[in-house]
């Protein structure tokens, strides 16, 4: 079931679609992140300001790398140490969707080690937008069941896998990284 759900997920991703997900922390609204028209319809769709920037996942450090430039050796020691979903905000990144990268031009991203969006990541050979599934400024919700119908029929496709799963989820912990090693903490 998991390759299958796969498939239909970059199947729509592919098409310009957007997808709810299963991640390592909370439900995900999802799209190619490399496409600014489906980043277009993720803001829409989270009725949120193009100004505030989105998080993307990747399937492992050599993707991450195809992205950004510079990544300090404190961070993978960060990332490999979070007992925690970490995710990072980077200075200059490339190759993403520019309405996805923050006035600054930053962008946070996160290696996700749960295995559906890992899988989805390496099938997907891009990064993919992660954000939680959720209108901007309610709650986000901590299992399928608490999303809102709003939110589960204003996308493309929802994923089957994973939806039974009663486990409350949370967001990432947030860390802003510079090219020299030096961090700030955003969220716990």
């Amino acid at each position: 079931m998991l390759q299958d759900e796969v498939k239909k997920a970059i199947e729509v991703m592919k098409a310009g679609g957007v997808i709810l997900y299963p991640t390592d922390t909370v439900w995900g609204i999802g799209c190619d992140a490399t496409n600014p028209e489906a980043v277009k319809k993720v803001y829409a769709i989270k009725q949120r300001e193009n100004s505030k920037a989105l998080i993307c996942l990747v399937d492992s450090d050599v993707r991450l790398q195809r992205y950004v430039r510079n990544v300090a050796d404190v961070t993978w020691d960060m990332i490999e140490l979070s007992e925690k979903p970490l995710t990072v905000i980077f200075d200059n990144v490339t190759g993403l969707a520019s309405n996805l990268v923050a006035e600054d031009g930053s962008v946070g991203i996160r290696i996700t080690r749960e295995a559906f969006s890992k899988e989805l990541c390496f099938r997907f050979q891009k990064p993919i937008v992660s954000t939680s599934a959720n209108i901007s400024g309610e709650p986000t919700p901590g299992t399928f069941d608490e999303i809102s119908d709003d939110i589960k029929n204003a996308v493309d496709y929802v994923v089957k896998y994973s939806r039974q799963s009663k486990e409350k989820h949370k967001p990432s912990s947030i860390i802003k990284m510079s090219a020299n090693g030096q961090f700030t903490v955003i969220r716990e």
